[in-house]
């Protein structure tokens, strides 16, 4: 898939879906050249699960949280809902254990699920599940929140990145 954050038209859904691609494109390119040594490290002090691994993991399964859980109203079978008020993040905890290619592997199969998703249905469709605030989202706001919450954390595989082997500009 090409990188880029120009959509082929500009009706909403192709805006959103295209930025959203593009952001999940550039955490992979963030990836790219890591050892599996790097992978695994977590250069900042203060935060000891942030790894690159952990951060691709994280992408995934908040997509699998937004998209299967709070969208389509599955029960979470995934490894989020492991997560406990001792142990808050298991899927970056657990990445260490599997090679960053199988977790971008997993990231990009999972992703072109949403895109058929995505495309069947209205951005004006209500989520299954209530927000914390009760309120049901719609998909254009899980959709936006996709995309700032990918952004986000494309900036921290920049720190991470820079402080393991030098690399910038990804």
């Amino acid at each position: 898939m090409t990188r880029t954050d120009t959509p082929p038209s500009w009706d909403e859904r192709t805006q959103l879906t295209t930025y959203l691609d593009y952001v999940r494109a550039t955490a992979r390119a963030k990836c790219e050249g890591v050892s599996p040594e790097d992978a695994v490290k977590a250069p900042l002090p203060g935060s000891p699960l942030m790894t690159v691994c952990g951060l691709i993991s994280h992408l995934r399964w908040v997509e699998y949280w937004w998209f299967h859980v709070v969208f389509l109203g599955h029960e979470d079978e995934g490894v989020l809902a492991q997560a406990t008020e001792d142990d808050p993040d298991p899927e970056m905890r657990l990445a260490v254990d599997i090679p960053l290619a199988q977790l971008l592997a997993e990231y990009e199969e999972q992703s072109a699920g949403y895109r058929d998703l995505v495309a069947a249905h209205d951005l004006d469709t209500k989520a299954k599940r209530t927000m914390r605030d009760g309120r049901h989202a719609d998909l254009r706001w899980v959709l936006l929140h996709l995309i700032e919450e990918t952004a986000r954390h494309n900036g921290h595989l920049d720190i991470i990145r820079e402080l393991l082997d030098g690399t910038t500009g990804v």
